[in-house]
């Protein structure tokens, strides 16, 4: 997690040489664990709630829908910040740093993890419940 998140604030640093701001945070180090959790578990269900309009509502995701919907989000912030500079200077997100953390984790987790992605079982395939001293299957 350290690593990654030195991979994120190195990204900041190269998009953002003229910011005289401080940066600190965590979210790149996440961002870091989000993209290694991407190639590890890229079918688990991510449970959202997705606001429209004044309801929202309770969804199951997919990791690599939700986790690419957050990514090309921070892509498209990032590039709007470096295209209108004053926008960096206004909210005080680390969008390069999001970036960089998160293709740091995909990069790793693909050189270091030996084994394959993981996937689940189908939700409509009743689950086998083992009791301890039981041989019985529910």
């Amino acid at each position: 997690m350290a690593a990654g998140g030195l991979a994120a604030g190195a990204a900041h640093l190269l998009f953002n040489r003229s910011s005289d701001l401080p940066t600190i945070g965590a979210s790149g180090a996440i961002a870091a664990v989000l993209g290694a959790y991407l190639i590890l578990y890229p079918r688990a269900r991510v449970v959202t709630l997705i606001p429209v309009f004044y309801f929202a509502r309770i969804v199951q995701l997919p990791a690599v829908v939700y986790l690419g919907f957050w990514f090309f989000s921070q892509v498209f912030n990032g590039t709007l910040a470096l295209v209108d500079p004053a926008m960096l200077q206004g909210g005080g997100v680390a969008w390069w740093a999001h970036i960089g953390g998160f293709v740091f984790g995909l990069a790793l987790i693909k050189l270091l993890s030996p084994r394959r992605p993981q996937y689940y079982v189908d939700d409509r395939e009743p689950p086998t419940v083992y009791y301890p001293g039981d041989r019985r299957r529910w």
